[in-house]
């Protein structure tokens, strides 16, 4: 007798999801099905804007509606219809049965809540924990997922940590009442690489201990190789290959596929030239963080998220920042752009402006740009992209016509891969790429000299990646921009970095020419850096390294 097959714990079948939008409707997710068996893993892949988070939303009706529907299809999860139930079945599923870790943290986490308050606010609600109890629960989880020092972070609220700090909060909420499928929306997009492979260990151990299923979402198809058991491929709201993870990556068919797995950012900066300009520069800079306690908030201490250090950024030359999340990466980029206070010596084109006042730096505000590492949260929900990219030049070109304007818009679009004709849509009806991309385009519409870049590919898939790389690399070469480029995915400094930092608890550990850091790293950190990074990926298939 043949074995009868297993139960599968998710099933979607037919699954459609059209949007409506100015009287038009547009589908998302075409006639979709796949499912998850207890304790697998599967992974969903794609480029940006294929379907791959619209069609996890849908599994908890996430979707708003009455903008979103779905026209066909059923998705079954232990043989309840979802897509059917009401909202009493639904609010005892989502956070409970099925977990989510969403792609962009500090939309997802109440800025005016605790952290200690928003993970034991899941504890409270699902499994009804007093305030001790969950306390202690919540410390465990946020040890679990890395988060040094724990209890010192309880009273911190989402904006106070770093976009890594933030995603593990994330995980650890999602993970708080052992969830039989997770569904994970690019889990570690935010994550530096040695966490990284800390976080999968974590989720394979919790998998593997509660038979937890997992729904996977990532463009990066090195962690898809590491973790998942099997893959679809998703292209334009359809599935066009399905199948075991080895076999995908061993014999793809379909030539999307192979375009996937061919796409990873290549090549080398531009040459920079030693003797160029200086555009920025840092002498001793320090950001420290007062740590107040007690009734009358007295300072007891000091965080020093950036300690003392040195920088110089040229013309035509970038200079890759790296470290695990919280090094003080980011918080040295706004230092260096006047964006939080600082002490120290800070230059912009042979000028001081560390002294300057809010009012004066708009004269090299056109000149200097950044773009954030989380686009959903520094674009505005009420305005279309058209408006929100043309800002800049209401504020700085204002001799421009609006025909000028658009005419720009247009062009940057363009240029940085986006279809033109999307320009009067809103961020939410964009992919995370999507909006990344549109965030780059705001910065460049000014054609600056210099550009901090906050982690500007962390939400993209690989295609898109490549694309975007070698734009930097164009723009830069025809420009002569100075990049100030903070990055844990070290392929991408590796493909754009003329120099390199290397950062760890708000100071300098190591820095040199990039070929120098990356073919011969000096210090154990640095080796670590490197090793998580690249010898990581030749791990076999759901196999994942520390």
């Amino acid at each position: 007798m043949t074995a009868a097959a297993p139960t599968p714990l998710l099933s979607v079948e037919d699954l459609s999801v059209a949007f409506r939008s100015e009287g038009k409707v547009a589908t998302a997710v075409d006639r979709v099905s796949f499912r998850i068996l207890p304790g697998e893993t599967l992974a969903l892949v794609g480029e940006s804007g294929s379907g791959k988070s619209v069609s996890a939303l849908s599994v908890l009706k996430l979707l708003q509606y009455p903008a979103a529907s779905h026209p066909t299809g059923a998705i079954r999860f232990n043989g309840t219809d979802l897509l059917a139930a009401d909202e009493k079945i639904l609010r005892r599923v989502r956070g409970n049965d099925i977990s989510m870790i969403f792609q962009e943290p500090m939309s997802s986490l109440n800025p005016l809540h605790t952290i200690e308050r928003q993970v034991s606010e899941v504890l409270s609600i699902h499994r009804g924990l007093g305030r001790a109890a969950a306390r202690q629960r919540t410390l465990e989880l946020l040890t679990q997922v890395g988060i040094r020092d724990p209890e010192s972070r309880l009273g911190a609220f989402p904006h106070q940590l770093s976009g890594g700090q933030r995603q593990r909060v994330m995980i650890a909420m999602a993970l708080a009442n052992e969830p039989k499928l997770l569904i994970a929306d690019e889990p570690t997009t935010a994550l530096d690489v040695t966490v990284q492979a800390q976080i999968l260990k974590l989720l394979k151990e919790q998998q593997v201990a509660r038979g937890m299923a997992m729904l996977f979402i990532t463009h990066d198809l090195g962690i898809v190789r590491r973790i998942a058991d099997r893959v679809c491929v998703m292209y334009k709201g359809k599935i066009v290959e399905e199948g075991p993870t080895a076999n995908i990556f061993a014999n793809p068919r379909h030539d999307y596929t192979r375009h996937l797995l061919a796409a990873e950012p290549k090549g080398r900066p531009p040459e920079a030239d030693p003797g160029a300009p200086v555009v920025a520069e840092a002498k001793d800079l320090k950001v420290w963080f007062p740590i107040r306690t007690g009734f009358m908030r007295k300072v007891t201490g000091h965080v020093k998220a950036v300690d003392g250090i040195d920088l110089t950024v040229r013309a035509g030359q970038t200079v890759g920042v790296v470290g695990e999340s919280g090094s003080g990466k980011t918080t040295l980029g706004l230092a260096m752009c006047r964006m939080i206070g600082s002490k120290g010596e800070i230059r912009f084109d042979g000028a001081r402006i560390d002294e300057r006042s809010f009012k004066a730096m708009r004269l090299y505000r056109d000149r200097m740009q950044i773009v954030f590492q989380d686009p959903f949260g520094s674009l505005s929900p009420r305005m279309p992209i058209a408006d929100i990219i043309a800002e800049g030049l209401l504020v700085h070109r204002r001799n421009l016509s609006a025909a000028e304007r658009d005419a720009r818009v247009v062009s940057v679009l363009q240029e940085v891969g986006l279809d033109p004709a999307t320009r009067f849509r809103y961020p939410h009806e964009f992919s995370g790429g999507q909006r990344q991309r549109v965030a780059i385009a705001r910065a460049m519409v000014l054609e600056p000299r210099f550009v901090m870049l906050d982690e500007p590919t962390s939400a993209l898939d690989m295609s898109v990646q490549a694309q975007v790389v070698d734009l930097l690399r164009d723009l830069q070469t025809r420009h002569g921009l100075a990049y100030l480029f903070i990055s844990h995915d070290l392929k991408v400094v590796r493909a754009l970095a003329n120099e390199v930092v290397v950062m760890r608890q708000g100071q300098v550990v190591e820095r040199g020419p990039a070929r120098q850091i990356f073919e011969a790293p000096q210090t154990e950190y640095t080796k670590a850096l490197m090793a998580a990074a690249f010898a990581i990926e030749a791990a076999p298939t759901g196999a994942v390294s520390e």
